[in-house]
């Protein structure tokens, strides 16, 4: 049965360890959510251990360095972990005792940290790839049919593809944008094949939860603003989940809500409007 919450307080005491998503939940990509801020404080304050958790293809560094502009100060959370880090630390080890690999990197921003450090040589074209490489998108600049275009050579040779970021829709100033995972799925779609590394799939929940192994699975909460990426995710690594209603939920009401639960078979534990004690 799910429960809907005013807050934080009155579940705090029963979880030690919370799991945020970034996106959606503390902050728009501009500006923080009213009350982000001063919930992360007030779990500090509580000695409880917060992780934020974001499908972000960009390595930790990148993102702390974002929500610290974004007035998030590098002190409030223990450990900031993203899909694209826990991708780089997969491909190093991958990589170790093979020749050099030629990748095509998808990405935003002109975003490299997906690649730096690592025995790759970028190609021109993903045609030319032993590695497709989606870290990102850039939506608002290319259509579904270019990125299938693109890709549609290279899905057809069967060319190896990793996603390092799962979301489907990315959440921009402007609204709601196909994401990183949107393109994957493309390439799934065209016949190749992807391996997916992000919420929900289990590899980033299995490198978080190596970080708390004393810590029992009841007492950990995920927290996000997507059913099929947090939630699911969070259910399927044994945890409680609370699902907040900003981000790609803002406009949902609730019997659109009630109608994702029915698609997706679950629901979370807790539901908020918007993240706050």
């Amino acid at each position: 049965m799910t429960k809907q919450l005013d807050g934080l307080s009155s579940i705090v005491s029963e979880f030690d360890v919370f799991l945020i998503d970034q996106y959606g939940v503390l902050h728009n990509g501009v500006e923080p959510y009213p009350g982000a801020v001063e919930t992360l404080t007030a779990l500090k304050a509580e000695n409880k251990q917060t992780v934020v958790l974001s499908n972000s293809g960009k390595r930790s560094v990148a993102n702390i360095q974002r929500m610290a502009s974004l007035g998030f100060a590098d002190t409030l959370f223990d450990h900031f972990i993203s899909s694209g880090e826990v991708a780089h630390r997969y491909l190093k080890a991958e990589l170790k005792d093979q020749s050099p690999r030629s990748c095509y990197l998808i990405s935003r921003d002109d975003d490299v940290s997906a690649v730096e450090e690592l025995d790759l040589e970028m190609a021109m074209s993903p045609d030319d790839a032993d590695l497709i490489l989606i870290s990102g998108s850039e939506a608002e600049r290319y259509s579904e049919t270019e990125y299938r275009e693109l890709l549609s050579i290279a899905a057809g040779k069967g060319t190896t593809c990793l996603c390092t970021n799962p979301d489907k829709k990315m959440l921009m100033p402007d609204g709601l944008f196909f994401g990183a995972g949107r393109i994957a799925e493309i390439y799934e779609e065209l016949g190749g094949t992807v391996n997916w590394i992000g919420k929900p799939h289990p590899g980033i929940y299995q490198y978080v939860l190596t970080l708390f192994a004393d810590i029992d699975r009841e007492r950990i909460l995920c927290v996000g603003d997507s059913i099929e990426h947090d939630i699911a995710g969070g259910h399927a690594a044994q945890l409680k989940t609370l699902l907040v209603r900003t981000g790609i939920l803002t406009e949902v009401n609730d019997q659109q809500l009630n109608e994702q639960f029915e698609k997706y078979q679950m629901k979370p534990d807790y539901i908020l409007d918007q993240l706050c004690m």
